[in-house]
């Protein structure tokens, strides 16, 4: 009997070690902020909160998300009230750039909230706070888009002399790095290029592009090839295609990340080439960065998740994933 006792008291001192040790480790009381980027259910942003919502749950931490339209001054203005609200961390989008984010986030330092990004990267800001947790989740833009072009012209057999429309986004400080490799590559290769920025209008909603892009298909008849810096316009390329006329092939088209509408333009020809970085992590890994830096104060991370190319080629594997928006 004694020995039955000793054993049940063993048992239950190492559940309550087990108990102790998991409330050690919980979540309780954390509460962060995440912005996914896009507007709520895009194509893009929709896989980067499934990111974060899985990552929430997998820690247990409290996660307020703030649904930004693609749009960088609204990003800023989003980004100072979520520092008034005091939160124990924010996961930030970089996209206006350190000139406008630099201020608040030396504000939300001050402040003792920790801030990491997502997407587009904060090289300075990064370097100085990477110590109390500041990291780095998302492709590196400049080669992300030179791979991208690189990845087209093989892909496509493109030629110098050979016409591209590229419609991207310059006009953003950090964001607009992508577009520059991507216009660097096809230059490189003596590829002349037509350059459209993304209105404010179509970077919310692209769909309203389909105009755009049958008017501008139109008056440059000669074109070879179109690469589209955006996920959601990347999605949308077979319904900007058949507006123009275009049938499968047709024109080469490439873009960026993966998608079910970008895995089905894929498959069905519309869409020759995109780069997958992986939006998903963009969402999973912030949510545990913050979580161990605000618990066991980790420093940041600096994760590159544009890893891969995807054509009809290797499409097979990873085409239920985008359907089911994991990848």
């Amino acid at each position: 009997m004694k020995s039955v006792i000793a054993a049940a008291i063993l048992v239950a001192g190492i559940a309550m070690t087990g108990t102790a040790q998991a409330a050690s480790d919980g979540c309780e009381g954390k509460k962060f902020v995440f912005f996914p980027g896009g507007p709520e259910g895009g194509s893009f942003a929709s896989i980067v909160y499934n990111g974060a919502v899985l990552a929430a749950k997998h820690t247990g931490c409290r996660v307020e998300y703030v649904w930004s339209d693609w749009n960088p001054e609204k990003m800023v203005r989003q980004f100072s009230e979520a520092i008034a609200r005091r939160p124990d961390g924010i996961a930030l989008m970089g996209h206006p750039g350190e000139a406008a984010l630099g201020p608040l986030i030396d504000k939300a330092r001050a402040a003792g909230i920790i801030v990491t990004t997502q997407n587009v990267d904060l090289p300075t800001y990064e370097a100085k706070n990477k110590a109390s947790g500041f990291g780095y989740v998302g492709a590196k833009n400049y080669s992300a888009g030179e791979s991208l072009a690189k990845g087209m012209i093989g892909q496509c057999g493109l030629k110098s002399g050979d016409q591209a429309f590229v419609w991207g986004l310059l006009g953003q400080e950090a964001r607009g790095l992508r577009t520059k490799g991507a216009i660097d590559a096809l230059e490189a290769a003596g590829i002349e290029v037509k350059y459209l920025e993304i209105a404010n209008n179509i970077n919310k909603d692209a769909v309203q592009g389909i105009p755009t892009f049958s008017a501008f298909a139109a008056a440059n008849p000669d074109l070879k090839a179109v690469v589209t810096d955006h996920g959601g316009l990347t999605a949308t390329l077979p319904s900007y295609l058949k507006a123009a006329g275009k049938a499968p092939g047709d024109l080469c088209a490439a873009g960026f990340d993966l998608s079910a509408p970008i895995a089905q333009g894929i498959e069905t020809g519309y869409i020759s080439i995109v780069l997958d970085q992986q939006p998903f992590l963009q969402g999973y890994l912030p949510i545990v960065q913050l979580y161990l830096s605000s618990k066991f104060g980790f420093a940041g991370m600096n994760i590159d998740t544009g890893a891969a190319l995807i054509t009809k080629d290797n499409i097979g594997p990873v085409a239920k994933l985008a359907k089911d928006a994991i990848r």
